[in-house]
């Protein structure tokens, strides 16, 4: 496994000034947005593909310090209700896959994406409980009308580009959990995998190391986000972990993304990376920044430092017992 990052933590720096700086942090690998919701603030796929020069230039200026693409990413919602976000995030979706071919780039990461309750929807709609009974008619429309016909599509679409695709389980779309995620691989193909990010995981009550477990030993863990959650017990205690204030309103509320080790020590983190090994993840450990109490530059580095001795203690201990 190789540490990386999600580059879009310095998309306010020219692309090769933030490569040279993640390269200095002695990272190996570089997780690049690529539209949607991340953006393209360094990798246009539209432009690349039209133009093999920039495009040449562009894996260059990566190779050239020793750095590898880990994975392209446009996380989106290629089911919005709104049809003209829907065509946005699926025409980046698109762009993205046909750019991973070209550069020998395996996997695009994206959302299973979350369709309102109808066709005359303007909103996505997410469904969390069974009762009343409305709430599993809308379910089943759902994922019989919209996110089995559209991933079964892109299925057959990554297949012929030789690309996979490790869809982010994150609430608020129909893929959040595991199981949920193993039913899309199971009704649409084993081309659609997942981007693990226990950070989501964590505030629903979920383990990463079963979950690890499960998604591993199905063939479905494609890539891996390094991002942590501290959960506030008193606040828990009075309103659940369903939270709809503010990021901003840390203080009150039940849980907030932290860098890695700030919601959860180093123990946990070694049976993460341990279990990745167990299952046999050759990917990158992403590191992802949205930790709303630190800087980018700090709670980059703290990560880095954190995972970094981490890793090191993973692999001495894999060494001794082999």
């Amino acid at each position: 496994m190789k540490l990386g990052v999600f580059a879009v933590l310095f998309a306010q720096k020219p692309f090769e000034e933030a490569l040279d700086y993640i390269a200095a942090s002695g990272l190996e690998a570089i997780e690049i947005g690529c539209g949607a919701f991340p953006g393209n603030a360094h990798c246009n796929p539209e432009e690349l593909l039209a133009d093999e020069h920039k495009l040449h230039a562009f894996r260059e200026a990566i190779a050239a310090r020793g750095l590898e693409i880990s994975a392209l990413s446009c996380h989106g919602n290629p089911l919005h209700p709104n049809r003209e976000i829907a065509r946005s995030h699926h025409e980046a979706f698109e762009q993205t896959v046909l750019l991973a071919e070209r550069l020998g780039v395996k996997t695009v990461i994206t959302f299973s994406g979350c369709p309102g309750e109808s066709e005359g929807s303007r909103f996505p709609v997410w469904v969390t409980c069974p009762w009343p009974d409305d709430f599993l008619e809308v379910l089943d429309w759902q994922w019989k009308e919209k996110v089995i016909p559209y991933w079964r599509q892109q299925d057959a679409f990554l297949k012929a580009h030789n690309v996979r695709v490790a869809i982010e389980a994150h609430p608020g779309f129909v893929v959040y959990n595991t199981e949920t995620m193993l039913r899309l691989r199971q009704e649409c193909g084993d081309s659609i995998g997942v981007n693990f990010d226990p950070s989501h995981l964590f505030w629903q009550g979920m383990d990463p190391v079963v979950c690890i477990k499960e998604l591993g030993q199905a063939g479905a863990l494609y890539h891996f986000h390094a991002k942590d959650t501290m959960i506030d017990p008193q606040n828990t205690a009075v309103n659940g972990v369903l939270d709809t204030k503010s990021y901003r309103d840390e203080l009150n509320r039940s849980w907030i993304f932290r860098s890695v080790g700030y919601g959860h020590g180093e123990e946990l983190w070694k049976q993460i990376i341990s279990t990745l090994q167990l299952v046999g993840y050759e990917g990158a450990i992403s590191i992802e920044h949205e930790d709303s109490l630190m800087s980018v530059e700090e709670g980059f580095q703290k990560a880095v430092a954190f995972l970094k001795n981490v890793l090191i203690k993973e692999r001495i201990k894999e060494i001794w017992w082999a």
